[in-house]
């Protein structure tokens, strides 16, 4: 497949409106592909006015136009219809919600009687997969109305508040990562917000609010409660066992889900914001193999997270698992909320979260001032402003790197004598060349002030690093005296030593969140690729022994 363009969980795009690319965003299929495309479903005719779904739905099916036109609907801030495409002959609908089950954000009427291919789900899957040079344009086309949705803010949410609040940030960002198009007002600047805020009687100590496509207000909502909202939560169901449950979406936990689900494994991925985990949150990688000119950790985190529901694999967000029953098999995992997931086999793929600052008021600046991310959101907050960074691993090199381009100047706070340690030499080198970038070895943060937003930092001699998620396992497997996973066991005592089994049998540990990881993007993807193959040796025994 060529390369396709940037994925939809970064909202970023290659520098053109998809809706201006036809050819490859509504294509039409030619006609033999159109014939090949009727053996995997059944021709339906449709008068005018029929609708084939609507906004919101769940579970929509493909439909491959043969007659008659298909207009693709969505409405706009003001409840109006707008027409974002109409489809002809051997032109389809659909886009990337189509691999999951989450609502879809635009509907689709029939505006000229005529007739259409309607092709089921499970059908689709089967389809994309054998027939390879037409699931190739039907992603392609999938990956650039998404986009275009993002670029427009079509079918999406509205998003109210100012944006050097905490809570708006958080939410803008839980959005931008999971690639849910919305608009936003700034109720600093935007003369439309107030507007809004009239319009629903909202006053301005409820916000942030989001206002959903089927025009639900929330006030102050958190993560969970949003995903909700927008049907980004998938149902579980508790009877169901999964082969694989992945839990923690980043690098690792992406590339376990790819590999098991494309070689046949049921697998469900579990995460608690959005894919991509710390790597998510990288402005541009540029030693990651295959990607020259580099990727954004989002953009890599979206093409990982499409293969993976391509192949059949499930994800479901803004569930975290908050504990793990491990007494038998199935392995029983409880998300927040109350939901439980059952499967055979367990990856942990965690990771390590930011350690926070030991800092008297930092509490009081999280989103205001103090981010953990160097995102295109952080880069507009920071523009014309000093900016420090505390930590020198490559993650800081490459947020240095980025805010040094829309900062005033920026400071890397290092409790070490440099970076050459810790960091990758083209980032060091490349900070060492800037003159808008100063090094602070030796040194840790010690003051925070501001009245409403971080206005001023002191240090002296930064402390930095990260700690592992994995409180939510509940004493089931071994863990170092950091916390980390410990990995390299035996999986029966007897069996050659499998490099990521945990002393439990049938719980692997993959990515940042094992012990003695290397802590590099590469090294994730390749762990979480591995590991299926022992993976398959434990479920063929486990299979044996029942």
């Amino acid at each position: 497949m060529a390369d396709a363009p940037t994925l939809p969980a970064t909202g970023e795009d290659d520098g053109s409106d998809p809706y201006a690319r036809p050819a490859q965003t509504f294509p039409h299929l030619d006609p033999g592909m159109a014939e090949r495309i009727r053996r995997y479903g059944r021709e339906e005719r449709f008068a005018a006015g029929a609708e084939l779904f609507r906004s919101g739905d769940r579970g929509v099916d493909f439909f491959l136009i043969t007659e008659g036109a298909v207009a693709m609907i969505d409405t706009d801030a003001h409840d109006e219809e707008i027409v974002v495409t109409t489809h002809g002959a051997r032109q389809f609908t659909g886009e990337l919600d189509l691999f999951n089950e989450r609502e879809v954000l635009v509907g689709a009427r029939v505006v000229e009687p005529g007739a259409a291919i309607r092709v089921p789900r499970a059908a689709f899957r089967r389809m994309v997969s054998a027939e390879p040079d037409i699931g190739e344009i039907i992603l392609r086309a999938f990956i650039l109305r998404r986009v275009g949705m993002i670029q427009h803010a079509g079918g999406g949410a509205i998003l109210i508040g100012s944006v050097h609040a905490a809570d708006t940030l958080r939410i803008q960002s839980f959005l931008t990562r999971n690639g849910y198009p919305h608009r936003l007002l700034d109720t600093d600047v935007d003369p439309d917000a107030r507007s809004a805020l009239d319009c629903f009687e909202i006053g301005v100590e409820a916000l942030p609010v989001v206002v959903t496509h089927g025009h639900q207000v929330l006030r102050r909502p958190d993560n969970a409660t949003l995903a909700d909202a927008l049907g980004l939560t998938e149902g579980f169901d508790a009877d169901r066992v999964y082969d694989v449950a992945v839990v923690g979406a980043g690098p690792a936990g992406l590339a376990a889900a790819v590999y098991a689900a494309s070689e046949g494994l049921d697998t469900i991925v579990i995460e608690g914001v959005a894919p991509g985990g710390q790597a998510g949150t990288s402005s541009r990688i540029e030693n990651y193999l295959g990607f020259p000119t580099g990727i954004s950790g989002q953009a890599l985190a979206g093409r990982a997270q499409v293969q993976a529901q391509k192949f059949g694999a499930r994800l479901a967000v803004a569930r975290p698992a908050v504990g793990l029953a491990c007494g038998e098999l199935p392995f029983r995992l409880t998300l927040e909320g109350g939901d439980s997931v059952a499967a055979r086999c367990v990856v942990v793929a965690t990771g390590a979260r930011y350690r926070m600052l030991d800092v008297a008021d930092h509490e009081r600046f999280e989103g205001q001032g103090i981010h953990y991310a160097a995102t295109a959101l952080e880069g507009k907050l920071c523009a014309g402003g000093e900016v420090v960074i505390v930590g020198g691993g490559n993650s800081a090199g490459q947020a240095a790197m980025f805010l040094s381009g829309k900062a005033r100047h920026v400071h890397i706070v290092v409790r070490g004598p440099g970076l050459a340690e810790t960091m990758s030499d083209y980032l060091v080198q490349r900070i060492a060349d800037s003159e808008r970038i100063t090094l602070h070895p030796h040194s840790e943060i010690s003051g925070l002030a501001g009245e409403t937003y971080l206005e001023r930092v002191s240090w002296r001699d930064a402390l930095s690093g990260a700690v592992p998620n994995t409180d939510w396992l509940g004493g089931c497997i071994a863990l170092d005296d950091k916390g980390f996973v410990v990995t390299g066991h035996a999986p029966d005592g007897h069996s050659p030593v499998a490099p990521y089994a945990t002393s439990l049998p049938g719980i692997y540990a993959v990515g940042d969140v094992r012990a003695g990881s290397v802590k590099r993007v590469a090294s994730g993807v390749g762990e979480g690729s591995v590991v299926v193959q022992s993976i398959h040796g434990w479920l063929a025994e486990s299979a044996e022994k029942n």
